[in-house]
């Protein structure tokens, strides 16, 4: 068996494998007595009949197919073997390059690789800044907001008012437009489609009930109401009612609504939500930015095959996603005005590409770094997912399967636990090295290690004194 092997741009190598025309033979021998047996020749038991009787029933293709592919079978293994090359996935035959002598060529996927660099030098400083009293006031002006009531007040018209008025448009004594009771909300912003036309709700402001506010306007010739087109309409707009909207007060009873509890212990649950959901955010910028840094000084490498599988599974969980919202997937593709093809080029390609790298620097990074999630840490990780499943009412009881299926759920729940504790343990260590948190500890653990070998020498030479003094007593 000769065998060449030549690395290729796309980390894979093509393995050319050039074998004795002796064991082409042998193996078409092999697989004519194979389809020997399994068929039926007249005037034979099966298998015995003659090889020159079996080609004449077969065909000379069909024996030499059957023999290239128990050639296959036995050569690929073996010539990794020889070769020592460790496959990352599945590899193929590229091509059959002749019969005589047996020549293929497969082109084999080598393992990912990754090398980080010096990442142990990257320094960036974390700088969160914890909220505050004045983004709580914001976030309860939000809730106010959403919980104003209207009522109908005997004052101007203001921003944000509702009102209903009559409105009547002509043209000369020509009515071109006439709206009877039409309400309108009062905003200081044009609105596109507004009636009769934009920026018409902006001058009812300062209008009172029962009044007519009246003003004019030019329509340019291809005003979308056909009508009105290249018109200079007088306007009057009497105003038959105003409702403005009143927000709660900031009191216990508004926080009973909210939250079941007081004003203090509501401003404390929204302080908390606040800055769990800030540092979130800062930490997606930070650890976004840092892992970008990562990867421009580390040599990632992996092949095809590893990043189409990985494309594969970013497709499968959009489309799952897609599911749950009640859309498919080809639904999704025509609203975006895109194909599969174009999609998975543009979009689930570059996310495969980012999770998988983003993955594999994770990956090295425990590994290097020694980390370990201990037993305690996922015990209490798997029961706050438990918690947070029960919380939102799955019962796991009541799951179609019985006992088996409740242990493969336990065993998914345990296995995504470990995932995200050794993602946030990684985390947390890539923020120590680069803040520098990291350098300090390393020396602080050595210094204390001198110290406890110190201690420890101490120790001995005062066992050791104590010994001479026993014995220097015991002979006296």
């Amino acid at each position: 068996m000769k065998i060449e092997t030549t690395p290729r741009e796309d980390h894979q190598i093509t393995m050319t494998v050039e074998l004795d025309q002796e064991r082409m033979d042998i193996a078409k021998k092999r697989a004519a007595r194979q389809m020997a047996k399994r068929g039926k020749i007249a005037g034979f038991r099966p298998g015995k009949a003659p090889y020159s009787v079996i080609v004449q029933n077969y065909g000379e293709q069909a024996i030499v197919e059957s023999a290239v592919d128990i050639l296959l079978e036995e050569v690929y293994p073996q010539a990794l073997e020889e070769a020592k090359l460790e496959p990352g996935a599945q590899g193929s035959l590229e091509e059959m390059e002749s019969l005589v002598p047996p020549k293929f060529v497969f082109v084999i996927p080598l393992k990912s690789e990754i090398d980080l660099g010096d990442y142990h030098s990257i320094r960036m400083d974390y700088k969160f800044v914890e909220t505050g009293e004045a983004e709580v006031d914001a976030k309860l002006a939000e809730l106010q907001e959403m919980y104003k009531n209207t009522e109908e007040v005997e004052r101007p018209i203001e921003e944000g008012d509702y009102i209903k008025a009559d409105i009547i448009g002509k043209d000369g004594d020509e009515v071109v437009y006439e709206m009877e009771d039409q309400p309108i909300f009062i905003t200081a912003d044009k609105r596109e489609g507004e009636k009769p036309f934009e920026g018409f709700a902006k001058k009812l402001v300062g209008a009172s009930v029962g009044e007519s506010k009246k003003m004019t306007k030019t329509h340019a010739k291809d005003d979308e109401d056909e009508k009105l087109q290249g018109l200079k309409v007088k306007y009057s707009a009497k105003i038959l009612v105003v409702h403005g909207t009143k927000l709660p007060e900031l009191d216990d009873e508004f926080a009973q609504k909210l939250s079941g509890g007081t004003m203090e212990e509501l401003r404390k649950i929204i302080a908390e939500d606040i800055a769990k959901e800030a540092r979130s955010e800062y930490d997606d910028e930070f650890y976004t930015e840092l892992i970008d840094k990562i990867k421009e000084g580390a040599t990632i490498k992996y092949p095809p095959q590893v990043l189409a599988e990985q494309t594969k599974y970013v497709l499968e969980d959009i489309k799952q996603r897609l599911s749950q919202q009640g859309m498919e997937f080809e639904a999704y593709l025509k609203m975006q005005e895109t194909d599969l093809e174009k999609f998975t080029e543009e979009e689930a390609r570059p996310a495969a590409i980012k999770q998988l790298e983003r993955g594999m620097i994770f990956d090295e990074v425990a590994d290097k770094e020694k980390l370990e999630v201990q037993e305690e840490d996922l015990n209490t990780e798997f029961n706050q997912a438990i918690s947070g499943l029960t919380s939102q009412g799955f019962d796991f009881n009541n799951i179609k399967g019985g006992q088996r299926a409740q242990k493969d759920i336990a065993n998914n729940i345990a296995q995504q636990s470990a995932a995200q504790l050794m993602t946030r343990m990684t985390l947390e260590r890539l923020k120590d090295i680069a803040t520098g948190d990291f350098a300090k500890a390393e020396k602080e653990a050595a210094k204390a290690a001198k110290e406890a070998e110190k201690a420890e020498k101490e120790v001995e030479k005062t066992e050791e004194v104590a010994k001479t003094e026993k014995k220097e007593e015991a002979s006296e």
